[in-house]
């Protein structure tokens, strides 16, 4: 069977508090979740059956961050890109991090291979 996971990208760059870059993983994680159920229910639910595998990685800036969103767009691959609403530790609309899937992980891959954890 086709290994399928979700992968968050969280920017290196940012100081976020402990909580608050665990809200925004969260965010990154369900927004996405969401986005890959519209697309294709089937993946989704295998994921769900087989432990919901998720990794975090990290990118260097916002740049980066885009680009990968742009890439994952233009690939067709469920994702979505949390802007924060600035309640807090961020100016309003920093974009933080990049939920990417449930997918799957060969496809993934093919982007986020050189990426460090987070």
């Amino acid at each position: 069977m086709e290994e399928i996971k979700q992968v968050i990208l969280v920017r290196a760059d940012l100081e976020m508090g402990k909580g608050k870059l665990a809200v925004q993983v969260a965010h990154a994680s369900l927004l996405s979740y969401l986005e890959a159920l519209n697309k294709d229910k089937s993946i989704v639910e295998k994921w769900l059956r087989n432990g919901q595998k998720k990794i975090a990685l990290k990118v260097s800036n916002e740049d980066d961050l885009i680009r990968f969103y742009k890439a994952f767009q233009y690939k067709n691959i469920p994702c979505a890109l949390v802007e924060d609403a600035g309640l807090t530790e961020l100016p309003p609309g920093t974009k933080t991090a990049l939920g990417i899937g449930p997918w799957y992980s060969n496809e993934i891959d093919v982007l986020t291979k050189n990426l460090k954890l987070l």
